[in-house]
């Protein structure tokens, strides 16, 4: 398979996998997008090893996250590879400067995902996102452009905030699957069980719940924002797109009285679409503001 057919496979994944981000994705100029496609398809291979059926044990997941990563370092240090997506994937790593490291840190998260389903307190969740999001902020820097320090802790914020949006729209889904990524220490502080978790009851004690974990995840989006400025002018728009597409979930959420067992808050092409012309003016705005910018909360 020839490159250009590798980075066409991981087109498809990400349209295949992610509606809001592809749509994002789509407006990024086309020098940079297929750089997005292959770390989004890289990312996702290594989620779906994780979310393996039922039958698959532990140690066989970890067992193949540990080989999906050698391969990928091996990959990224020019050897050849069969899989497209790490054709791909070390490919826009070698050209982008995405190092060694910002892979290890999260395939890190992803091995802890085999055999860590709870997380006592909002700092060991921190720890988990660290890998699984901030670091995925980050190798966008590099895949944008954004070379400054400074940029690094708004790109971490950026994903730590959008993984966190995640959580919250995906409780069911993810207690199906045997884990809780809500802190155990915020459901005994609003008096909420994981036998109410559950059941799927939504009672006053969740709604808190989510008020304060929304809360959060917008504080985290303010954050972001502040480093929109570092951001390639030609890069600038579709990242804010996807930021405020990704926020708008948390509306969602609100809207629905914060039932996420019922259905999935998700936005529409349409809401996409206005969502998309309404962000048109935001990055020049960005720019003129400077650091002390703040977008409206609702990537």
């Amino acid at each position: 398979m020839r490159l250009e057919e590798c980075y066409e496979f991981c087109r498809k994944v990400e349209k295949n996998h992610s509606r809001t981000y592809y749509f994002s994705t789509q407006l990024f100029p086309s020098g940079v997008r297929h750089h997005v496609h292959a770390l989004y398809a890289f990312t996702r291979f290594a989620d779906e090893i994780v979310d393996l059926s039922g039958d698959v044990s532990p140690e066989a997941r970890l067992f193949s996250l540990e080989a999906f990563e050698m391969e990928a370092v091996a990959a990224m240090l020019g050897e050849e590879v069969e899989s497209p997506i790490l054709r791909a994937f070390a490919n826009t790593a070698r050209g982008c400067g995405i190092e060694s490291g910002h892979v290890k840190s999260f395939m890190r998260s992803m091995k802890m995902d085999t055999c860590i389903l709870r997380y006592p307190t909002y700092g060991d969740l921190e720890e988990y996102m660290y890998g699984s999001a901030a670091v995925v902020g980050i190798m966008m820097c590099r895949v944008m452009g954004a070379r400054q320090e400074e940029a690094l802790p708004h790109a971490e914020a950026l994903g730590e905030a959008m993984q966190l949006t995640n959580f919250l729209r995906d409780i069911r889904e993810d207690w199906e699957r045997g884990r809780v990524y809500l802190p155990l220490e915020d459901l005994q502080r609003f008096g909420y069980s994981e036998a109410d978790l559950g059941s799927g009851r939504v009672n006053e004690a969740f709604v808190e719940l989510m008020r304060f974990e929304i809360e959060r995840a917008r504080m985290l989006y303010l954050i972001a924002d502040q480093g929109m400025h570092h951001i390639p002018r030609r890069c600038r728009y579709p990242v804010v797109v996807a930021r405020e597409l990704y926020a708008a979930i948390l509306d969602r959420i609100e809207a629905l009285g914060y039932d996420v067992f019922s259905g999935r808050a998700e936005t529409t092409f349409a809401e996409k679409v206005r969502v998309a012309a309404c962000a048109i003016r935001k990055p020049g705005e960005i720019l003129s503001r400077g650091p002390s910018v703040r977008v409206a909360t609702t990537w």
